[in-house]
């Protein structure tokens, strides 16, 4: 085994202690991907999603790069009190919000979310992304879509694991124009044990090297203490399980970094919700964020015994998942809202 091959062993095996909270899947971390999706070309009629449904089928925004992004939309009968944005987390699309939008959406608020690139029914090559920033900037762009159509609204974002890391960078780029943010089990920091000078050389270097290089794929059993909903997890088609690429954490980490530098001057509202047995989100990076953040309006809420997916973990974990989010939304609805709608 030569040098570069050790380095990359080693880094593979820092990245999956990481992501996954252990070691068991170093069988499958060697496999490097050689081809990746193709595009279509330009001027190819019609576009399709990945799954080969045209996209005049779909609803969908184009984003910056001419990239077609499915969204979702749960819209209430009556006239709407609020936006809700929904940012889902990596290697997932935003169907399994459905059950909090409807919660939202029975209160009379209007909430979207999309396909990040990369993920579900969106264009873009699975799970690779040029550049964090990516993220943030689809979701202002989508934001200032329904922002354009109901000026009058006040806008809150829903954002879990990388979902939570981009609601907090997109609320930091303009943090006049959001009345509150929901984080739950967000990526806020890595392990300490993770990020050692060491690691991050080698990420480094790999990155550089093997960019493609897969780390294995999140490990179900983690998502959920419902059987039930790690069943449906991993039933799920649009659910990548290629693995996360090297690349790909290295924008992870370069967010995180950026998330750390932003979090004393956070002023905006927001609510913490993380489960102390979080095998894929450090819940420290939650604790962190909640002491240092300057926000006058802050909250957490720490869920015993709870795994990564809170808004999917035991029935009664859910259900007060769900009530904690409507509850807080609620309370943060300008009076004028609230009167129209009484």
């Amino acid at each position: 085994m030569n040098a570069a091959t050790a380095a990359s062993c080693l880094l593979v095996v820092g990245f999956s202690c990481f992501l996954y909270g252990g070691g068991d899947l170093l069988s499958s971390l060697l496999r490097v991907s050689v081809t990746e999706p193709s595009m279509p070309e330009p001027g190819a009629a019609p576009r399709r999603s990945p799954q080969g449904v045209p996209y005049t089928d779909l609803p969908h925004i184009v984003n910056a790069d001419g990239l077609h992004l499915f969204c979702r939309y749960w819209e209430p009968a009556g006239p709407p009190r609020a936006l809700v944005f929904v940012a889902h987390g990596a290697a997932e699309h935003c169907g399994p919000y459905d059950e909090i939008a409807q919660r939202l959406k029975e209160l009379s608020l209007l909430v979207f979310a999309h396909d990040h690139v990369g993920h579900g029914q969106s264009e873009g090559d699975r799970m690779i992304i040029k550049d964090f920033q990516v993220y943030v900037r689809d979701s202002l762009q989508h934001i200032d879509l329904m922002k354009s159509r109901h000026p009058e609204l006040p806008v809150f974002i829903v954002g879990h694991s990388m979902g939570g890391a981009i609601s907090i960078l997109t609320a930091c780029e303009r943090p006049e124009d959001f009345s509150g943010v929901v984080l739950i089990a967000p990526m806020v920091q890595m392990s300490p044990e993770s990020v050692t000078p060491f690691k991050v050389f080698m990420a480094k270097l790999l990155n550089h090297m093997l960019p493609s290089l897969p780390l294995g794929a999140i490990d179900s059993k983690w998502i959920s203490r419902d059987k039930k909903q790690v069943e449906a997890y991993d039933s799920d088609e649009l659910i990548f399980r290629g693995g996360v690429r090297v690349s790909f954490g290295m924008q992870m980490m370069a967010a995180v970094a950026r998330i750390e530098r932003e979090i004393p001057s956070i002023s905006w509202p927001f609510l913490l919700l993380h489960g102390d047995q979080d095998k894929l989100c450090d819940i420290r990076g939650s604790k962190t964020m909640f002491e240092n953040a300057s926000s006058s309006d802050k909250k957490i809420k720490v869920y015993e015994g709870g795994y990564h997916a809170l808004h999917h973990d035991l029935p009664e974990v859910a259900e007060s998942v769900l009530k904690e989010v409507n509850g807080w939304i609620t309370e943060r609805l300008p009076v004028a809202t609230l009167q129209q709608n009484s």
